[in-house]
């Protein structure tokens, strides 16, 4: 099993420019003017045009909307340096909600990206996620992940 991210976005060129300029990301394939792949992280990226107020699926209970948002599943990108990394994403038109916190695992910054996503900026201390763990893993940290 492997995992892939699907992000929607009303304007791909936009799409690119952000996470090229936030995250490092290059552009791999395009598609169509519609789809396309982004390259560079531990998953591929795929950007796909949706118009703000178009439904995910026939006769959804809503529509997509680009206000800010955070969803009950939304990404987070793990970096080394939160500070540089954050203000490079706001550099890019990411927006950060609040003011980066320590917490128990390591540093968290809420951000935001143009088109009204949620997602986190995650700088991991040494223990990463075994700080919140009742058994921490003697083997590893959880905050290493293996590339399968």
């Amino acid at each position: 099993m492997r995992f892939v991210l699907n992000m929607d976005v009303p304007d791909i060129e936009a799409g690119i420019r952000f996470c090229t300029d936030a995250f490092g990301l290059t552009l791999g394939r395009r598609f169509n003017a519609e789809f396309v792949e982004l390259l560079g992280g531990p998953v591929p990226i795929y950007l796909l045009r949706k118009d703000a107020g178009s439904e995910p699926f026939a006769h959804a209970p809503s529509v997509r909307s680009y206000d800010p948002h955070w969803t009950p599943v939304h990404f987070d990108v793990v970096v080394d340096d939160i500070d540089s990394a954050a203000r490079r994403a706001q550099s890019a038109g990411a927006r950060r909600e609040g003011k980066i916190t320590d917490e128990p695992y390591g540093r968290l910054a809420l951000m935001r990206d143009p088109f009204g996503n949620g997602f986190c900026l995650l700088q991991f201390n040494a223990q990463g996620y075994d700080a919140l763990a009742e058994n921490p893993s003697p083997a590893r940290g959880s905050y290493h992940f293996d590339s399968a």
